[in-house]
């Protein structure tokens, strides 16, 4: 979940009660093939290729509307060396990967590029496929509203009423389309991509929320599965869900917190905030604490206040990357001073909308989440008590908490049926999918996987924050298939 801003396949009996005709869904017949264009739009490669492919809104429906997702490619630079096509699949909720050919896709070895085309896509709900938007009210999808940052004396009751407000403007405007919004409809849409791409089967790369889409798609569609890597992964629990993805923010920052205090604390560098990690920790705190009750006026930025929670967030979001380690550090030196530091950029209204829609469709509409402010308060304190970094708001209530509508399906179990075809790749120490959930993930799908666990700090591995071990293990499937004979450790 990338800040959350920046899961036994369904059997066919229960396929059939739920009226669908298989994993495909009622409306399955083949989807007419792509006509790509030339892309537009700043940055991207010349090669990049645009194109758009309806699919069913509702698949349980045979008469069911059709929506576009919008689809993107980059095709094999050797075509008497190309293999198939490899599925790029976004992070998020609220991700897409449109311009990955483009991008991240062109860090991929020469063999890997010239054995895939590079396939990108803007999910169900995401602009320009056919979106959503919830209207909401622009405070309530602010940088600390996003996530259920509790109140200063922890309680949950603002948090609720957000969910409340934000619920309920989805109801409004959402449309039909918002109530159809989820992983499994998302997997369903990529294979319609594969079959309109004319591949038997598909090779991806999915990375955080993508990797369990990637490994919903490969529990849904096992046979039409490839080489699939799954890069920075989240627990499958499909009792929980997103709710189990968001309280591993207690585990993540514990195990990344160290990592910026060793390095604020280091002598010479001109961003230290103190003499050993234990004072950048205890000073954090404190300085959060002091916010708490005194927060600075924060012109530009949404809330305009530099409160404690304001600080936590920074913190959250600093910690998916070493490099952004600097941006948290001069926010701490600047509050300790009474000044702020300049207000983060935020994506206009109209793709901050957008995007706190579908992330609302996902994650409500994949699996029912508790009504009851007492037990979400219950556990927030818990939580405050046994991880005060976070405050407790890994386990606070987010807008699923007053959805009012049930799921359409059960949330798709991930189990160890299918081809043995899948790679993890898995920093030691990632904030937002932290090892602990990569290794449930690990043992759900039991001899179809293998794992490469890399001695890294960072959210998103492969060819990102991982190691050059990590690394060339991935490379090396995607290129020849070759894959570890069991889990590695890359030091």
């Amino acid at each position: 979940m990338k800040q959350i801003t920046k899961h036994v396949a369904l059997v066919a009996a229960a396929g059939a009660m739920l009226g669908f005709a298989g994993p495909g869904g009622a409306s399955a017949a083949a989807p007419e093939p792509l006509d790509w264009t030339r892309c537009t739009g700043p940055g991207l490669d010349p090669r990049q290729q645009c194109a758009t492919l309806d699919v069913p809104m509702d698949y349980s429906d045979p008469d069911s509307p059709e929506i576009r997702i919008a689809v993107s490619r980059i095709p094999s630079e050797k075509p008497s060396a190309r293999r198939g096509a490899l599925l790029l699949i976004p992070g998020g909720p609220g991700g897409d990967s449109l311009g990955d050919p483009s991008g991240k896709g062109q860090k991929l070895p020469q063999k890997v590029r010239d054995a895939y085309d590079l396939v990108g896509f803007a999910p169900r709900g995401m602009a320009p496929s056919t979106s959503v938007d919830c209207k909401a009210d622009p405070a309530d999808i602010s940088m600390t509203k996003r996530v259920p940052w509790p109140a200063p004396d922890g309680s949950v009751d603002g948090t609720m009423a957000t969910a409340r407000r934000t619920a309920a403007a989805c109801v409004r405007n959402g449309g039909e389309l918002i109530r159809h919004i989820s992983t499994a409809n998302e997997a369903r849409d990529l294979d319609r991509l594969r079959a309109a791409l004319g591949e038997k089967k598909i090779s991806a790369w999915g990375v955080s929320y993508g990797t369990y889409v990637g490994a919903v798609y490969g529990q849904l569609f096992p046979h039409r599965t490839d080489r699939i890597v799954l890069d920075s992964n989240n627990d499958p629990d499909h009792t929980r869900v997103t709710r189990n993805w968001l309280a591993a923010f207690e585990a993540g920052v514990e195990d990344n917190f160290p990592e910026f205090a060793k390095w604020a604390s280091r002598p010479g560098n001109p961003h230290r905030v103190a003499r050993t990690p234990a004072e950048v920790r205890s000073g954090f705190l404190r300085l959060a604490a002091r916010l708490d009750r005194d927060p600075l006026p924060w012109p530009g930025a949404n809330p305009p206040l530099l409160d404690g929670n304001a600080l936590r967030q920074i913190m959250l979001s600093s910690l998916y990357d070493p490099d952004d380690y600097p941006t948290l550090a001069k926010a701490v030196r600047a509050a300790r001073k009474g000044t702020v530091p300049p207000a983060p950029e935020s994506p206009p209204e109209s793709v901050l909308q957008n995007l706190a829609a579908v992330g609302v469709g996902t994650i409500c509409n994949d699996v029912e989440w508790p009504g009851s402010a007492a037990a979400y308060q219950k556990d927030v304190d818990e939580s405050r008590a046994a991880y005060p970094l976070t405050a407790g708001m890994p386990r606070g209530p987010m807008v699923c908490a007053a959805w009012p509508y049930k799921p359409k399906e059960p949330a798709v179990r991930i189990t160890d049926r299918g081809p043995s075809n899948i790679l993890l790749v898995q920093n030691e120490r990632d904030v937002a999918t932290p090892l602990a959930g990569a290794r449930k993930l690990r043992q759900a799908l039991g001899g179809r996987a293998v794992m490469v666990t890399v001695n890294s700090t960072g959210h998103d591995a492969y060819l990102a924050n991982g190691n050059a071990c990590g690394d060339a293990t991935v490379s090396r499937f995607l290129a020849t298939g070759e894959r570890p004979g069991r889990d590695l450790y890359c030091d």
